[in-house]
């Protein structure tokens, strides 16, 4: 099993899909030192801000464009650049102060502990 690991993590909460609850995954997990939160089952509040996320996503692209017609590649490719591009970068998120997208507030949380040190 092979990671991608783009930020620090110490903590993982996810539902429990079988492909969170697989052995594989869990001593994944556990070699790289990230302790797994299971939600309970039936508890979507659990998963409330992933939840939130994929309606977000379908809603503003996958709805709007004719997947079934088009290659897995090319899915992923329209939803890595939605997040890593659109979505990380340019949409508003009301739950950032200002509205800030979250790399726009994780640049300016980083000047200011810089400026603090």
């Amino acid at each position: 099993m092979k990671f991608w690991v783009f930020f620090d993590c110490t903590y993982l909460d996810n539902s429990r899909g079988s492909q969170y609850t697989s052995e594989d995954f869990r001593k994944e997990l556990k070699r790289l030192g990230i302790t797994q939160s299971l939600s309970g089952t039936g508890h979507c509040y659990d998963n409330a801000r992933m939840e939130s996320f994929f309606a977000t996503l379908k809603k503003e692209k996958l709805y709007q464009i004719p997947t079934y017609r088009m290659t897995i590649e090319e899915v992923k490719t329209i939803v890595f650049r939605y997040i890593f591009v659109y979505y990380n970068r340019i949409r508003i998120h009301t739950s950032n102060p200002n509205g800030w997208p979250p790399q726009k507030y994780r640049d300016m949380y980083n000047t200011t502990l810089k400026a603090a040190a």
